[in-house]
């Protein structure tokens, strides 16, 4: 029987590898602008630099791939929050990082006149880490445990968001450009965008990897995964450290987008059971194929606009999240 568990459990992840495939096609085809399928293929491998060359090449490429960066970070680092305060319904968020990076980009815009997306990359993962350094600290480091730090993530978040208000009430120009940022939005990926991030997100996809048998240990308590040989405390900083790795990064390139964290690593927990070994791989997958998914479907709904991404997942993922918490078997950690 375990065998066969761990077969179907492998084909499953190939199938889910095939529906990215699937959508990552379907993103650098499809968009506000009808191209047909043979100049997508020229545009890619046979740049002449015609009109529809440059919307494949400049465009959607880079969208593509940032929506590929941001969604495996953003599921990887939710399933890890879920698993580091073992509870199914924490989100990134929880921790504070998402407010950390908020209020880094409109002190960027602010106070430092900082107007370009490469610009808020730097600012909002600083400050993504820099609230994860608070909320260890404030959680007792050492003595941390998954309720104070949950409580100072959410002190810290609170406070943030009332920093993040005033200014932008007292400097209006500063509201105006949030505006476009918090909702959340792959339209101004480029290239030297993805090649900024890259480097954060793979190094935290490979923290929160090396992390997944000990989080098992830890979802049975503290003191059984010590007993286990588990080193608590390192995984947990470990744990907050690729976190703050993939959401960070993730946030400051796109902004702060809802659910994707929350609502995939719930959803895939119900078939691949508790073991984060398998939690972690379909979420990295799975997490991409929603982002990517609502991406395509935000610029076919309301051509020749665009609906952003972020109001697509929160669309999406708010009524297909009440569905499945509200099963009767509800996936548990």
């Amino acid at each position: 029987m375990p065998a066969r568990r761990h077969a179907l459990r492998a084909a499953g992840l190939l199938v889910s590898l095939g529906v990215l495939l699937l959508v990552v096609v379907a993103s650098i085809a499809i968009g506000a602008k009808q191209i047909p399928v043979g100049d997508v293929w020229h545009g890619l491998f046979g740049n002449t630099g015609t009109d529809n060359d440059v919307v494949i090449r400049e465009l959607r490429l880079p969208r593509t791939l940032l929506g590929l960066l941001a969604g495996a970070a953003l599921g990887l680092a939710g399933a890890v929050m879920q698993a580091l305060t073992r509870n199914p319904l924490a989100d990134p968020g929880l921790l504070g990082i998402n407010a950390g990076a908020s209020a880094a980009v409109v002190s960027a815009i602010s106070f430092f006149g900082v107007t370009s997306l490469t610009g808020y990359v730097w600012f909002a993962f600083a400050g993504s880490a820099a609230v994860m350094v608070l909320v260890y600290a404030l959680g007792g480091v050492r003595a941390a445990t998954p309720v104070r730090l949950a409580l100072a993530g959410t002190a810290a978040t609170a406070a943030l968001y009332g920093y993040i208000n005033a200014v932008q009430i007292m400097d209006t120009a500063a509201l105006d450009k949030m505006r476009f940022w918090t909702v959340g939005s792959l339209a101004s990926a480029s290239m030297s965008t993805v090649g900024q991030v890259l480097p954060f997100i793979g190094v935290g996809i490979v923290l929160a990897l090396i992390v997944a048998r000990p989080l098992n240990a830890m979802g049975m308590g503290d003191d059984t995964a010590r007993a286990l040989g588990a080193h608590v405390n390192r995984t947990r900083a470990v744990a907050m450290l690729a976190v703050t790795l993939l959401c960070g990064a993730a946030t400051a390139a796109c902004g702060p987008i809802v659910f994707v964290g929350l609502m995939v690593p719930h959803m895939v927990r119900s078939f691949t059971g508790p073991d984060q070994r398998w939690i972690l791989p379909y979420a990295t997958v799975l997490s991409p194929v929603l982002l990517l998914g609502a991406d395509v479907i935000g610029r076919v709904v309301t051509r020749p606009a665009e609906l952003q991404v972020g109001i697509v997942t929160a669309l999406i993922g708010g009524p297909l999240f009440i569905f499945l918490v509200r099963r009767r078997r509800m996936a548990q950690l």
